[in-house]
This record gives C-alpha cells, structure tokens and sequence, in this order.
C-alpha cells in the first residue's frame, strides 16, 4: 500500500436548509469539549461517493448538529458551550490507496492512521472546525474504508450510530429513523433524574503534582503505549459464560464475562496483584426512561474495585449486580452535576474523570457491542468490519466490538509498551485463550488482522 493515500476529490455536504436550533450543551458535555472520536467501517465492494454524500444530507437534515458548528458562550462570567444547528456541512474526501482491502483494515488502530480525519476538538469549541468529518479510501481489490470522526460534545456512540441508521436509510431509500435533539440537557437530566442518586460524583480534582504526571502521561502516550487488538470466538466466550456462571451461581452476559477475564488476565500478565478500579460506562436512557433516539451525551459509569485474588468470575457476577442495580447504586449524574455546578465554571478545566487515571492503572472497559453497526447497509452492503481508530494513546483504555464479519468479538486495548509485547508473545496468547480449543476455528478478526492476538 502507498503510504500516502491520494487524494480525489473533497467537498462539503450540507442538508440544504438551516432552522437555526441552538442546543445549550449541558456541564458533562463541556467536560467532553476537548474530546473527538474516530471510527472506520469496512465493506468489500465499492460505494458510490454521490450516493453516500447525497444519502449524508439527507441525514444531516434530521440530525442537523452534525453538520453544525460549536459556540463558546461568556455569560454572567462563565463559560457554557451551544451548538448551533447552522448546517455549516461535513467535510467529505475520497481517497484511493494502492493495496488492499486487507492491508488497509490492518493499519486501522496505528497512531496516526490515514484512514479517518480526527475531528479537531479544541478548534471545534469556538466554531473553528467541523463536529463531523468523512473519509472515503477506495482500495486497490475493490473496497471501500468509511473513515467517521465526530466531536464527543455532541455525541456519544448511541448518537453516532443513530446518525449512522439514518444516513443508511437514505442511501437505500427507506423511510429515515427519527432523530431527537436536546435543547437543554441540563434542564433535561434535571427533569428526568431522580431527587438522590448514589452521591459519588465522576470527577476528581488532582493535585498539582498529580496534575502534572497526567500531562505527562498523554504527552508521551503516542510513544510509550501500545494498541493491541485481542481477537475472541463465540465458542471461547461461550465458555467463560459457562465456568463463570457456575462459580458465580448465575447466569452472566457475555460482556460481563469478557471484561472480567480481559481485566484479570492482563493483570495476571503485568505481574500486578494490587487491588485496581475498573469502570464501566453505560448508557443512560433506557435507565431514565428516555428515548433511544436522543441525540447527546447520556452516559454513566459503573466503578467497581478487581481484587486479583477473587478472580474473574467474582469480577463478572459483581459487575451483572452493578448493572441490574445501577439506578439505585451507581447512576451519579445529579451527584456529578452538583460536583461540577459547585466547583465553578471557572475551574472545571482542572477536573478529570474518575477512569482517567492511568497514574492508578483504572481500567476502562467500553462495551460497543450491541449496538447494530453491522446491521446498517450502504447500496445493499453491509460492513464487513468496524473498530475504533487511534483515539487515545493513554495506557488502560478498552473498546470491544463485534469481530469481522460481526462474529465473536475484538477488543481494542491501549497498554503500556513492555506489556503490550508479552500480551503479544506465546504466554499472553495462552493465557488471553485459554478458553479456546484445538478445534476451534479461528477468529475472523485474527485471521485478517497480522498483529491480532
């Protein structure tokens, strides 16, 4: 493959219309302001640029903040951010690189990736950049790369893949999903959340000190940790469901038992045995009685101590407890909004999230599973593989998806470097597999990715 993808054409898609909505983003997303996200779907034909563009308008109309743009606001002293719905467009460029399908799909985590054009967060808060970018790579054998990169302020993954629902709907010509904006989120979470939640808040302030090891810590990422995808089968995850399901005395989900087993074994691997955080976000909706088509940021965390002793199926049942119990015991959205209102807007630039914090190697594990990105369709096809792109080089960072062909499942995983190469070597391999067998038949996912474990 050419190492620089060649450029074909660019443009600028917009919906055609303006109505001029102003959403006032809430005090979590401000805390996500500097944040981007950046994803690629895979399909093995080629897709039509005029379609999937003309598709995208039709898309950006029923969901107009993507193509909008973010406004810093300065009012009684403080700062709060709005996006407007202006219909300002979404860059959209087309690429063609050399090699193959196959080849292009391996260089999808490597830092730097030319497969996405990663939303310019910062430059985004003053509605000097787009909230939602496209990358088309066409390759050599035929197929196709959808390189999305949209700004986590307006959006979490839901949001994103209600976008995605309904721009596939407009390539194909079917009636387009609804999409819900917020026009206050704080005023909604105020209306919708209960008078008490468990009263933890998801931030912290570090201390100088602390604060200057984190900067530390994201200015060296990109060279001292390491994106390792860790391939999984359904019979290996059928397994785990089975023995940890008879220690527990349970019936455990299949994300339960993967992140428990991901968590204990790379800390089996690192030789670590102290007692760690993990945390867990969970989309909210369902959980306030909300509509699973409101655009936004509607996330809370479930944090829970991994104790190496108790091992994995401990770790598994007492996470299917924190989200049965979540409303009761974990949802903190209130105790976060007071954490943020009475800290002031002036100093909310110094807070971090309670799962960042790589100093006390917490663990965060992202279950996108579920969600139904294999099941959109562009021109009749459907893809073949999505993963996230290079977002964050900090160390302790999880992504789970469907593996290729949504079959299985393939975790995504920033390590520190010296960790990511035993991951990689025949014992991190045994042990991440010890619930596959001889017979077995291979990941898709491991079969197509080189450096797949």
């Amino acid at each position: 493959m050419t190492i620089w993808p060649q450029l074909r054409s660019s443009r600028i898609v917009r919906a055609g219309r303006a109505d001029g909505r102003v959403l006032r983003l809430g005090i979590m997303d401000t805390m996500l302001a500097d944040l981007s996200v950046s994803v690629v779907l895979c399909f093995e034909g080629a897709l039509d640029e005029d379609r999937l563009a003309a598709g995208l308008a039709l898309a950006l109309d029923r969901a107009p903040v993507f193509g909008g743009r973010l406004r810093t606001v300065r009012q009684a002293g403080a700062e709060r951010l709005e996006a407007h719905c202006d219909d300002s467009g979404v860059p959209l460029e087309v690429y063609t690189v050399d090699g193959t399908l196959a080849e292009a799909i391996g260089r999808v985590t490597a830092a730097g990736t030319d497969l996405v054009d990663p939303v310019d967060a910062r430059a985004a808060r003053t509605g000097g950049a787009p909230l939602f970018t496209v990358r088309i790579t066409r390759t050599a054998d035929g197929g196709t790369l959808l390189g999305c990169s949209w700004h986590h302020a307006v959006g979490d993954l839901s949001s994103f893949v209600l976008l995605l629902r309904i721009w596939s709907a407009a390539v194909e010509g079917e009636p387009l999903p609804e999409a819900e904006l917020v026009d206050d989120q704080d005023a909604l979470l105020n209306a919708v959340l209960p008078a008490e939640d468990c009263g933890r808040p998801g931030f912290r302030v570090p201390s100088p000190g602390q604060a200057e090891l984190l900067a530390r810590e994201v200015a060296v990422g990109p060279r001292a940790n390491r994106t390792v995808q860790i391939a999984f089968g359904d019979a290996e995850i059928a397994r785990m469901r089975e023995e940890f399901g008879a220690v527990a005395g349970r019936r455990l989900s299949a994300g339960d038992v993967l992140c428990a087993h991901l968590v204990s074994t790379l800390r089996d691997l690192d030789g670590d045995r102290a007692e760690r955080m993990l945390t867990v976000p969970v989309n909210v909706r369902r959980w306030l009685g909300l509509s699973p088509d409101l655009l936004g940021n509607l996330l809370s965390e479930v944090h829970l101590p991994q104790r190496p002793a108790d091992g994995p199926a401990v770790l598994a049942a007492e996470l299917r407890t924190a989200v049965e119990e979540f409303p009761t015991a974990h949802l903190n959205l209130r105790a976060n909004l007071g954490f943020l209102a009475a800290l002031g807007p002036g100093r909310l630039a110094e807070c971090v999230p309670l799962g960042f914090d790589p100093q006390a190697r917490r663990f965060s594990f992202s279950n996108w599973s579920g969600f139904g990105v294999y099941r959109v369709s562009f021109q009749g096809q459907r893809p073949v593989f999505f993963s996230p792109a290079a977002n964050y080089p900090i160390p302790w960072v999880c992504w789970t998806v469907e593996g290729y062909r949504g079959e299985g499942f393939l975790s995504t995983v920033v390590l520190p470097a010296r960790l990511a190469a035993r991951v990689r070597g025949a014992d991190g391999r045994a042990a991440l597999h010890r619930f596959r067998t001889a017979t077995d038949p291979l990941p898709g996912s491991a079969a197509l990715l080189p450096k797949a474990v």
